[in-house]
Formats: C-alpha cells, sequence, structure tokens
C-alpha cells in the first residue's frame, strides 16, 4: 500500500544505508569517541556556524526533551503552539522530564507570533505563576507552514528582550529551508535560535536526530541531560555516519525539495477534484485537506493517511523523499473519479 499517512513511514535512502554499511567495519570507540561522529559534528558547524555544539540522540521526542532539559527549572514554562509536537504527541514527556509547564498558544496554521508571546509573557516576576524561560517553534510546522526568517528573528527579539531562549524543532527543517531557498544557518543561527532539535529520520535516515547548541554555554551540562534521558547510544557512530552522509552532501536538500515538489503536485491536484477543499497553504510536505467520509473511505484503499479533525473531515497526508509521481498522479485520478461519482 502506498503512504501518505506519514515521512516516518519512508524507508531510508540507498545513500544512508550505504553510510551504515561503511561505518559497520571493525571496532571504534563507543559513545560518540569516533571518527564518523568527529566528521558529522564538523559537518553541522559547517552548515551552522563554528560555535554550533551538535549531539547525537535517538528520536525526535528524545531531541526535544533533552534540548528543554537544558534549559529549564521545574518552576519555568514553555511558550509554544497549540499544535506543537511537543504539547500534542509526546505523550506529555517534556512536561515528565523538564518539570515544566507548557503555555500553548492558539494558532490557524500552526504559527505563533512575537506578539503573542509577549501577551504570554504577563506573568512573568510572579511567584504564583510559572515563569516562562523558552520559546518552542516548530520549523516547517505542524500543518506544514513555514516561519519566514523575518517571523523567527522577531520572535527571537522578543524572547531574548525578556531573558527567554528559543528552542526550535528542527524535525523538518530542511523542507522548510527547500520551500524559502535559504540555508540552514540563514533560518536558524542568523535569526536567533539558541537550541535546534535537528531531524534525520523524516528526510531519509533510519533513525537519528540531532541537539544543536548555537550559544555553546547552553551546552555546559548536556552529556550529562542526554545521558539522564536515555539518549546516549553506545555506537554512535551508526547516527553519526548516517547524519555525515545526509548533511556532507545536498542530500538533504535534494530530499525535502522532492518531498516538498510531490506535496504541490498532490494539493494542486486535489485542489480541482469537486467537493475537495485545501485548508492549510502547501509549503513543505504535508497537505490538509476536507475530503469528507464519502472520499476519504475510498481513498485509503489506495493509500493510506491520517485523519486530523474528525469533526471537520479535514485529513492530513505526508510525502516523502520516495514518493513518486505516479503515487500522487494514482491517489489524484482516484479522488477526481470519486467526486464525480
Amino acid at each position: 500500500m502506498k503512504m501518505f499517512a506519514s515521512d516516518n513511514a519512508s524507508g531510508a535512502h540507498p545513500e544512508v544505508m550505504a553510510a551504515l554499511a561503511a561505518a559497520n567495519t571493525g571496532h571504534a570507540h563507543a559513545y560518540g569517541y569516533d571518527e564518523w561522529t568527529e566528521r558529522a559534528v564538523a559537518v553541522l558547524k559547517e552548515h551552522l556556524g563554528k560555535q554550533a555544539q551538535a549531539y547525537f540522540v535517538f528520536n525526535g521526542t528524545g531531541a526535544n526533551v533533552s534540548a528543554l532539559s537544558a534549559l529549564l527549572r521545574p518552576y519555568n514554562a514553555v511558550v509554544c503552539s497549540d499544535v506543537a509536537h511537543i504539547g500534542t504527541d509526546e505523550c506529555g514527556a517534556p512536561e515528565r522530564f523538564t518539570g515544566s509547564k507548557l503555555i500553548d498558544l492558539p494558532t490557524r496554521d500552526g504559527k505563533i507570533t512575537a506578539e503573542q508571546v509577549q501577551d504570554a509573557l504577563a506573568g512573568m516576576g510572579e511567584e504564583h505563576h510559572s515563569q516562562p524561560k523558552v520559546v518552542s517553534i516548530t520549523q516547517a510546522t505542524e500543518y506544514g507552514t513555514v516561519y519566514r526568517p523575518e517571523e523567527v528573528r522577531a520572535i527571537a527579539s522578543t524572547a531574548h528582550d525578556n531573558g527567554l531562549y528559543v528552542h526550535m524543532d528542527g524535525a523538518r527543517l530542511g523542507n522548510a529551508a527547500a520551500f524559502l531557498g535559504c540555508t540552514l544557518r540563514e533560518i536558524v543561527t542568523d535569526v536567533g535560535v539558541d537550541v535546534l532539535s535537528l531531524g534525520g529520520t523524516k528526510n531519509g535516515l533510519v533513525f537519528g536526530e540531532a541537539v544543536v547548541f548555537l550559544d555553546p554555554g547552553l551546552a555546559s551540562e548536556f552529556l550529562y541531560v542526554r545521558k539522564n534521558a536515555g539518549q546516549l547510544a553506545s555506537k554512535m557512530r551508526f547516527i553519526s555516519a548516517q547524519f555525515e552522509a545526509l548533511y556532507g552532501t545536498g542530500l538533504w536538500l535534494r530530499n525535502a525539495a522532492h518531498a516538498n515538489r510531490m506535496a504541490r503536485m498532490l494539493s494542486d491536484g486535489l485542489a480541482e477534484a469537486p467537493g475537495v477543499t485545501i485548508t492549510q497553504p502547501t509549503e513543505a510536505n504535508e497537505v490538509f485537506a476536507i475530503l469528507g467520509e464519502e472520499l476519504a473511505g475510498p481513498l485509503r484503499a489506495v493509500a493510506d493517511f491520517y485523519p486530523w479533525n474528525e469533526r471537520t473531515g479535514e485529513v492530513r497526508l505526508v510525502t516523502s523523499w520516495d514518493t513518486t509521481e505516479d503515487d500522487v498522479t494514482e491517489f489524484v485520478e482516484a479522488a477526481r473519479s470519486l467526486a464525480r461519482a
């Protein structure tokens, strides 16, 4: 069955698999003291700046939780979107591991604004309220929309002016960069992000994410935070080798740009089907649409996808590095045929 359920459903890119096989030779020091990790860290410095400190972890929730844990005390709070992955899809892990409160702000497109952040800081200095310490944004957002550099810069300016840090959940950062036509540095380091959860799994890796501190002073105790969170890989070279293969070449951008193109093709095609409504701008690799159960039910026999809002009939369809034009065409033609019936 074809999959539009998630970019996590895709396999690993052949170049990544080749890198894993190449790393699977002989012995190497454990826990990241190996040549693959050294090279992968150097690659991320090339993308994000010489001051960047990168640490590899197993998965996205682990990246977010450990990154936030390095920044927070239990009486602190994290300001985020009401659809942020840390609030909706991580089973309370951020609250459990940090002891901190999430202050979720309502959005229509997944993006919070600097003005909303400022309003959320009204209780700062009041001992009866959790004290905001981090603003967390997702790039690209859970709705597949993309923050423009000036939007992130404005949020970061507001956060820093009030003594807060900026965390970016970059599980689909490559898709955002491909849409914007920007380098990673231009949409992370240069706009004021302090800590980045850098994605790999959704863009062609078997497993593995990275936590990157753009302010190296914030990483002073992260070795202990990562170990305490169960995110320290003993055979680290198998994560690092994948990151070197992905970000040490143009593979990350090729994969992301292709997934974006497939999403755009899917969105444009579905928009022409009678009765289908595209609910969000298709900017990265996610398409949100109201199909109606008369279409959604039969279309699940063509490709798998997830309901997003069962009350409204909105669904989410996600394209991947290995989605083909034939996959999209078959789905669109089936939707149009069913809509006309």
